[in-house]
């Protein structure tokens, strides 16, 4: 599933893109026609993302709500839009260019109280400018459950998947499975401050780069890691493969259904 950096990114693009236009919209797979119908020929008036949720806003009040799940995609191009490939769950076409959305958990219209419902059960954003984490850090020191679990909690912090959790964990030294009121307040803040930064880069170069520049393929001699996700880390998806500071394997284990990627070595 895409990390928040990834929707801030589309909303940045269709919001360069579409934005002051009025579009067309289309359901050729069907299963939004009705909102497509709804909606289409309207000026889009904003975009936005918070956590994993992607908005788009129009004149009417109305807004486009996507959340890509696991198996969602967008494509976007200039010019004419090609015949539909796939399962085109959404097409938008304006301002000289167009949109294919496909497979994503959710698109739906929502009017303006069902979108400040949704912001209010989503936890702060390290992406949204302005996000107060005070909150969270609240929730996470008074609870029994993991950190792991409760940094993947949306409704605490919103945007944060488990590359990302993963990374903050060993970047500050601390277990998945120690329960979040084993920390100090001050330890927490520090966790949301490395995710603001992380993310941050992640939002501006489009892939997750967690590894301080000591640790980096040039630095250490090594080869660059390949994977699909991309990027340079410290313990996500190397399992078995030496610590890049202390050299013990990375493990990994269940937690909260998905898997946790750490050091036994540098997260006691």
């Amino acid at each position: 599933m895409p990390e928040g950096h990834t929707i801030h990114r589309l909303a940045a693009r269709h919001r360069l893109l579409f934005v002051g236009h009025k579009v067309d919209l289309s359901s050729p797979q069907g299963r939004f026609a009705e909102g497509a119908a709804l909606l289409s020929g309207t000026l889009l008036t904003a975009t936005e993302a918070h956590g994993k949720h992607l908005l788009h806003h129009y004149a009417d009040g109305s807004s486009v709500h996507v959340h890509l799940g696991l198996y969602g995609t967008v494509t976007d191009g200039a010019g004419e839009p090609p015949s539909p490939v796939g399962q085109v769950r959404m097409r938008m076409v304006g301002g000289g260019h167009w949109l294919d959305l496909r497979g994503p958990t959710d698109c739906s219209v929502l009017l303006p109280p069902e979108v400040e419902a949704l912001r209010a059960r989503l936890g702060a954003d390290p992406l949204r400018p302005g996000a107060d984490p005070a909150a969270a850090i609240a929730r996470i020191v008074r609870s029994a459950t993991p950190i792991a679990a409760l940094l993947l909690d949306q409704s605490i912090i919103a945007g944060s998947g488990l590359v990302y959790t993963s990374e903050v964990l060993f970047r500050a030294g601390v277990g998945p499975t120690r329960p979040g009121r084993s920390l100090t307040a001050d330890q927490v803040a520090d966790m949301w401050t490395d995710l603001c930064g992380l993310m941050a880069r992640g939002a501006a170069h489009g892939r997750i780069d967690t590894v301080r520049s000591q640790h980096l393929p040039e630095a250490m001699g090594r080869a660059p890691r390949v994977d699909r996700h991309g990027g340079e880390v410290y313990v996500y998806r190397r399992t078995g493969q030496p610590c890049l500071v202390c050299g013990t394997p990375v493990a990994r284990a269940g937690l909260a259904g998905r898997n946790s990627y750490w050091c036994p070595g540098c997260q006691a």
